[in-house]
């Protein structure tokens, strides 16, 4: 059984709650990610920022990213998965809550995230064609 700790990208760090969207937007630039969790300071995952939510939420609003927080933009809770989940796992649970990118936990800590590209290159051709099919019928939450 192939799990997300097989397909995940490894060492995904986590913006802070008090960090400021520039710190976040460098930290994704600099990754090349286009979403990270955010953490408290115990480790514990509290929700997800993206750069759409990013240009959408403050940019475009006319806020300066430099004077708002990441917490002030957190998505709720964020949809996670436990390393020692199968694909199969990832693949529903992506496509019932309608995200691009699952935090992979183990006990409290995000020790990866996997991608809709990560699942792309795993599952068959008819797990993924419905997959993208779903997450691109509506607004992603991530």
């Amino acid at each position: 059984m192939t799990t997300a700790r097989d397909i995940m990208t490894r060492g995904a760090e986590c913006a802070k709650p008090y960090e400021t969207l520039v710190d976040a937007a460098r930290r994704m630039r600099m990754q090349d990610v286009g979403a990270l969790p955010i953490c408290g300071d115990d480790g514990e995952i509290k929700g997800m920022i993206t750069d759409r939510d990013i240009v959408v939420k403050c940019i475009a609003a006319g806020g300066n990213p430099a004077e708002h927080t990441v917490g002030e933009l957190a998505q709720g809770s964020a949809v996670t998965i436990r390393a020692g989940d199968s694909v199969e796992v990832a693949l529903r649970t992506m496509m019932g809550a309608n995200v691009r990118r699952l935090p992979v936990v183990e006990g409290r800590s995000v020790v990866g995230m996997v991608s809709l590209a990560d699942l792309a290159m795993t599952l068959p051709e008819d797990d993924v064609g419905e997959l993208v099919g779903v997450v691109s019928s509506a607004p992603p939450n991530n």
